[in-house]
């Protein structure tokens, strides 16, 4: 050939080259990185690249911006020889601000059972055992109350029990007897009963049933009566005339005045002149 042809023939050669070189080397990695979608931080923060057909370590990491050195330290199971289709690398944490919880189901509360109300304390019974000296079961202006004895207020149901003694005691301004009273009493029902002090007897009801709401205020009277100087129950009385000292006054009586009418009868038998000169058995 004619050097004076081959001369620009071999430049215009090694010009085309040189462009396409170049060409191919700027259009590669644009062609690579636009068929790559970064991964986005999973619901626990990780960034997890999975390998697909036709991936290498190097297109990976090209693909991801991750140094090969960072990708094979942070996967040490890892294997790029040969690299798995499928297997998850682990790129990074995407931070607490890709991090999305999935809202679970809502609780639900659990109610709890209510408490028992405290009782606001305006329920009150009260109780007055009082001396009934004339014994009608009925209280007299007169008739105050007794010490000694016991007061006691249950509910039917076990749920409340109270005992409190009687009192003598008299309200100054009004010279009424004073209460034995019961405060804060929850509603319901109830049973009052009273003792008498010792040498008592009662005259009215010892037991009472008794039902209260809440507002309620409630007053019982319970009538005793001494046993001292009480009139004794003829059909009690001893029949045994030796037990009865007037009956046995009576008796001598009775006994004198016979002996001095027999005593007269015979003197008039001894003495008939007194009576005009005749005897006793000429009258």
């Amino acid at each position: 050939m004619n050097r004076r042809f081959f001369l620009p023939l071999c430049g215009l050669a090694l010009l085309v080259a040189f462009f396409g070189l170049t060409f191919s080397a700027q259009a590669s990695p644009q062609t690579q990185l636009s068929q790559f979608a970064t991964p986005t931080p999973g619901p626990d923060g990780r960034i997890i690249y999975i390998v697909q057909p036709g991936d290498t370590c190097i297109s990976i990491s090209l693909k991801t911006g991750l140094p090969l050195e960072t990708m094979l330290g942070q996967n040490p199971e890892m294997s790029c020889d040969p690299l798995v289709v499928g297997f998850q690398i682990f790129l990074g944490v995407g931070g607490p601000s890709s991090f999305t919880p999935t809202p679970g189901p809502s609780p639900t509360p659990t109610i709890a059972p209510p408490l028992p109300t405290p009782f606001s304390g305006t329920t009150e019974v009260c109780v007055l055992l009082f001396d009934d000296v004339n014994g009608d079961a009925l209280r007299q202006e007169t008739e105050f109350g007794l010490a000694g004895g016991q007061v006691s207020v249950t509910d039917v149901n076990g749920a409340y029990s109270n005992a409190q003694p009687t009192t003598s005691d008299i309200d100054l301004d009004t010279l009424e007897p004073l209460r034995t009273c019961f405060s804060d009493v929850p509603e319901g029902t109830f049973n009052i009963s009273v003792a008498p002090p010792d040498q008592y007897n009662p005259t009215t009801i010892m037991t009472y049933h008794l039902e209260v709401i809440a507002g309620d205020q409630a007053f019982v009277d319970f009538g005793a009566q001494t046993r001292v100087g009480q009139v004794t129950d003829p059909g009690t009385a001893p029949t045994e005339a030796g037990n009865s000292p007037t009956l046995g006054i009576l008796g001598g009586l009775l006994l004198l005045g016979g002996l001095g009418m027999g005593w007269y009868a015979l003197r008039l038998r001894q003495t008939p002149k007194k009576f005009g000169g005749r005897g006793i058995n000429d009258l």
